[in-house]
């Protein structure tokens, strides 16, 4: 029954490999000749990423001088964030953009390459490691790059660009960072907190640093570009991609007064962690999907999957017992940490405006031939963190 406090979608700005619009997205995963990836194979050798479309970035960052002055992630965010406001019908309406709040879910920003390659190659020559190391992060490191660090930067871009001065708050926490801020801003409209949310995330895996990063946990796949479920035959790893995600979401009261068209509406989020022992991640997803009170008739689910091993392969076996069509969205868009889970929540409230599941990605992935009534969204991070969401027709 529709409740005028639920949390309804009513725009959606995505940006990554496949493209900078909405449409672009729902054509390149309805291909009728199958589904292609779009990969970067030769800037980063073994490593492949999937590389951020060409963005025409005056059409969202009109002045040069803000585009300047952001690295890539926040641009990428930026962009996003506007795409979502015009999505929306937002953008430059002053009066409601005063009282928008804003979550965002980031990392930290670009590293000094020439002092990290420094430390990498001194450090392990190094007489007393811990000096050399202290002596070069106090000597080497400029004060200007700490402030490019900063993950609130985004948020900060955003409310200049575009004019989102309500609340902010920045979350960092790699994967469950994007699921909490999407639980948050729903709990706040719950509550009557809030009537509208700007959330999202943005995430540039064209970076040296963040391959080294996770390469040194032995994370990433060096094979061929395979899909999330057909990869798990060969070794497993994460192939990251550069995506952008931003939702508006409002409370149906909110957006019945505006006249606002709703891609769907969040039934309900959960996350929760755990240590990642065996069976301990299928206990949470298992118990968030109860909470839920997911309903499998006419549904499919969409899996922020990352492809490393253990955990991609207990996901999978879990959702294999609920009998559903599956769709993996880093085999699209490669895994892109904290905006994952929101870039999964785009893609199911699109496939539910459509009224169906976009086609398989691999051949593991199943077609659906009914009519879609809700999709349940899952994501479980590479290391840490399960949530579930559902969403359904507003």
């Amino acid at each position: 029954m529709a409740h005028e406090r639920d949390a309804l979608i009513t725009g959606i700005g995505l940006v990554s490999c496949l493209g900078a619009t909405l449409d672009a997205h729902w054509a390149a995963l309805n291909d009728p000749a199958g589904f292609s990836p779009v990969l970067d194979t030769d800037t980063f050798p073994p490593f492949a990423v999937h590389p951020m479309a060409a963005l025409d970035l005056d059409k969202q960052i009109p002045k040069r001088g803000d585009q300047r002055q952001m690295e890539a992630w926040q641009r990428i965010g930026t962009f996003a964030a506007g795409l979502a406001l015009d999505s929306a019908g937002v953008k430059g309406d002053t009066d409601l953009l005063s009282h928008m709040d804003m979550i965002v879910a980031a990392g930290g920003g670009e590293r000094d390459y020439a002092v990290d390659a420094g430390i990498l190659s001194g450090y392990p020559k190094a007489a007393d490691p811990g000096v050399f190391l202290n002596e070069r992060l106090v000597g080497d490191l400029r004060p200007t790059l700490f402030l490019a660090q900063l993950s609130n930067l985004l948020a900060g871009n955003i409310s200049i660009v575009h004019g989102v001065t309500g609340s902010s708050r920045t979350f960092m926490g790699e994967e469950a960072a994007g699921a909490d801020a999407v639980r948050i801003a729903c709990a706040r409209i719950a509550a009557g907190q809030g009537d509208i949310v700007l959330v999202g995330g943005s995430y540039n895996a064209q970076r040296p640093d963040i391959l080294l990063h996770y390469e040194m946990g032995r994370l990433l796949r060096r094979a061929p570009f395979d899909g999330i479920w057909s990869r798990q035959q060969s070794g497993g790893g994460m192939i990251l991609g550069s995506v952008g995600c931003f939702l508006v979401i409002e409370s149906r009261a909110h957006a019945s007064r505006r006249a606002a068209q709703a891609f769907a509406h969040v039934a309900g989020v959960r996350t929760d962690r755990c240590r990642r022992e065996p069976a301990q991640a299928t206990a949470n997803a298992r118990a968030q999907i109860d909470a839920l009170r997911f309903d499998p008739t006419g549904s499919a689910v969409i899996s922020g999957a990352t492809g490393v091993t253990a955990p991609t392969q207990e996901e999978q076996a879990m959702l294999a017992a609920l009998g559903l069509p599956v769709r993996a969205t880093a085999t699209a868009l490669g895994h892109s940490l904290e905006p994952s889970f929101l870039a999964s929540l785009g893609l199911a409230a699109l496939s539910v405006r459509h009224g169906r599941l976009f086609g398989p990605l691999e051949q593991a992935e199943a077609p659906m031939a009914g009519p879609l009534n809700q999709v349940l969204v899952t994501s479980w991070g590479h290391w840490r963190g399960e949530a579930a969401a559902v969403l359904a027709a507003a």
